[in-house]
């Protein structure tokens, strides 16, 4: 099973667990958070990869990063919306908020010019994300951040062909500035741990289960970059020295940092390992890796990622820009808004008579999605909305008739808020 990033495809994300290690997002890990939001009470973030290492965070006023993307490629509409709820959440409480305009993957993989996809990026994305609440912070554009273009490049070396079309599907036909697209979504995630952009940090990447294939990418070839590699089992943990060079000083380092974290059981200068009882991995993680880089300066914490559901689109199938009539753009007006409303596919019976007999089913209802995406924030009254329409209390003109009401304020204010945000874009770029 291979996860195109550049495809319009519905996941069954029930597979995804077993077949990429993607991890589920329980509430354990977002309960005692400030305000859980509501993306992640209603399971809208379904998985993770090293959450722990954000949370904890977040949790003891440490630094840390966002790096998320836009791609400039069409009209912003709701299921691009999930994203920057989320980056929002997030910069609310302390994250260092980065966004990279993928103007070259638009270029290579949707055949934008970088002067179209920087129009597109202005007008369609950074003004609405301004207007939505995004307070400040740090947006660059992809081709015009030569860190990023080097990055790639210089961490490209770990990376071989047969790696690249194993994650990616890449043909014998495929354009090479495509291929290289994913390396340029590396250095874009792990640039914002180089020194000038803030230092060694956890790094988190809020997306769609599509870019998936990205993530496992990035943290691969920081990974194979990293000198140490830590490996748990039973209750210890072996601390193992990757390269040839600098071993005895790198296993003495690694005995002085497990000995400050646990207790160091053994060290075998054959094996270059040092075995230890750790009571505390993400720390000697962060420690080794602040180590490393007096050796390497391509030395980064494996970023950890959320992986969100799609929104439907109103046909039912993936929200999409290329299917206008069945998605619901940020810059719609009102009028062609209550039009798509109407046309929504819903979770109704035939007839009021046989609703109202054996009720709705709002978990197959684009109207209830809509509702449950952000456009209804308090819970009790979403779930008194399932309810009724289960029961067949609440009819689907209704329910159409209300998010029309909830939809049209909406975008009348964003509107309103756009016209302002254009006169601050400068205060966001970089």
């Amino acid at each position: 099973m291979i996860i195109d990033p550049w495809s319009s495809e519905k996941y069954e994300y029930e597979k995804l667990f077993e077949n990429f290690g993607i991890e589920r997002f329980t509430p354990n890990l977002w309960n005692d958070l400030p305000n859980a939001p509501f993306f992640f009470r209603r399971n809208i973030v379904f998985g993770h990869r090293d959450f722990d290492k954000i949370k904890r965070a977040i949790n003891s006023n440490g630094k840390w990063a966002i790096l998320t993307g836009l791609m400039p490629s069409g009209k912003m509409h709701f299921g691009h919306k999930i994203v920057i709820d989320q980056v929002i959440y997030y910069q609310s409480i302390g994250a260092d908020i980065n966004i990279a305009v993928a103007d070259i993957e638009a270029y290579a993989t949707r055949g934008f010019s970088l002067k179209e996809a920087e129009r597109l990026a202005i007008e369609e994305y950074i003004v609405n994300y301004i207007a939505l609440g995004l307070k400040p912070c740090r947006i660059y554009f992809q081709s015009r951040n030569e860190d990023v273009k080097d990055l790639a490049y210089l961490l490209a070396k770990k990376a071989n062909l047969s790696q690249v079309n194993a994650i990616y599907g890449f043909q014998g036909s495929t354009n090479m500035t495509h291929v290289f697209a994913p390396f340029i979504q590396t250095g874009d995630i792990l640039h914002v741990q180089m020194e000038k952009y803030g230092g060694l940090r956890p790094t988190l990447v809020p997306v769609g289960v599509d870019q998936d294939p990205h993530i496992r990418f990035c943290r691969d070839l920081a990974d194979a970059h990293r000198l140490y590699s830590i490996i748990p089992k039973n209750e210890k943990v072996g601390i193992f020295v990757k390269t040839d060079e600098n071993v005895k000083e790198l296993l003495n380092i690694a005995e002085d940092i497990a000995g400050e974290h646990g207790e160091v059981l053994e060290r075998i200068d054959s094996y270059k390992a040092v075995y230890a009882r750790i009571k505390d991995i993400i720390s000697l993680d962060y420690e080794l890796a602040e180590a490393e880089r007096k050796f390497s300066e391509h030395i980064f914490l494996l970023p950890s990622s959320t992986y969100h559901r799609f929104i439907s689109g109103l046909d039912g199938n993936k929200m999409s820009s290329s299917k206008p009539q069945y998605a619901l753009f940020l810059t719609d007006e009102p009028s062609d808004a209550r039009k798509k409303i109407w046309a929504a596919k819903t979770g109704g019976a035939i007839s009021a008579e046989e609703q109202k007999k054996h009720g709705g089913k709002p978990e197959e209802c684009m109207i209830y999605e809509l509702f449950t995406y952000g456009l209804i924030r308090e819970d009790k009254e979403l779930e008194d909305i399932y309810r009724r329409c289960k029961e067949g209390s609440l009819l689907c003109g209704q329910c159409k008739k209300y998010a029309f009401q909830l939809l049209e304020e909406f975008l009348n204010e964003l509107k309103e808020k756009r016209d302002n945000a254009r006169e601050r874009i400068k205060e966001y770029l970089h």
